[in-house]
């Protein structure tokens, strides 16, 4: 069961970039599943470069980006602070992207959610049927490289479906709570599934762990 620090997963996995000396460097999180478990729908060759290539990159490029960051700040250089800006955004949203990415996966998965998030679906999209389409097609039509998200809205207590450029974090660029995230880089589908992203979408349903979505909902909602 996630806990409450679920419903900020930014602030968990970066750390205040204000904060000076000393800091635990940030590390590639270990599948809950083994590279191939996912098949037929997402390929083991996929799973292990995008975990341990384009994951790992992340972070790796984000450690970077903050160390540079941490020694501007101590020299004062604002100019520098501003110019990592772009570094510490995509980076960072790739790591925590891909950390959500990763637990919304599950060999046992597919179907449909339960209980609550199931009866939120049904009342703030008209049915689940309904929300699976329309988080399907805005997540075909996200231009070029980017992410479909199903986010919680904590102001006004329901339930939203968002898309994301690049890898814009869905909380901090949207104040949005993500519970789910489709990666629709092509990186995330091009080697099984060539260029058809709605072979790949259609797929993907079939492996979505319910019982993650609904724990971040859980934690969230109240």
């Amino acid at each position: 069961m996630l806990s409450r620090a679920a419903c900020s997963t930014s602030r968990k996995l970066v750390p205040a970039l204000g904060v000076l000396g000393s800091r635990q460097k940030h590390s590639l999180p270990d599948l809950p599943y083994d590279y191939g478990a996912l098949e037929p729908h997402i390929n083991a060759q996929i799973m292990q470069l995008h975990h341990s290539k384009h994951h790992a990159a992340y972070v790796n490029n984000l450690n970077v980006a903050e160390e540079k960051y941490r020694e501007a700040l101590e020299k004062g250089d604002v100019t520098a602070q501003i110019a990592l800006q772009p570094a510490l955004k995509f980076n960072g949203g790739g790591h925590i992207n891909h950390s959500i990415f990763w637990t919304n996966l599950s060999p046992n998965g597919g179907g449909e959610p339960k209980g609550e998030l199931l009866e939120a679906i049904k009342r703030d999209f008209g049915s689940f049927a309904k929300f699976k389409e329309k988080l399907t097609a805005v997540s075909v039509g996200v231009q070029g490289s980017g992410w479909g998200w199903l986010g919680f809205n904590k102001e006004q207590g329901r339930l939203q479906i968002a898309a994301c450029s690049n890898q814009d974090p869905l909380q901090g660029t949207t104040g949005l709570i993500p519970l789910l995230g489709i990666d629709v880089w092509e990186h995330a589908y091009y080697l099984q599934y060539k260029n058809v992203r709605p072979d790949y979408l259609k797929a993907i349903w079939n492996v979505i762990n319910w019982e993650n979505v609904t724990a971040r909902y859980t934690a969230c909602s109240k």
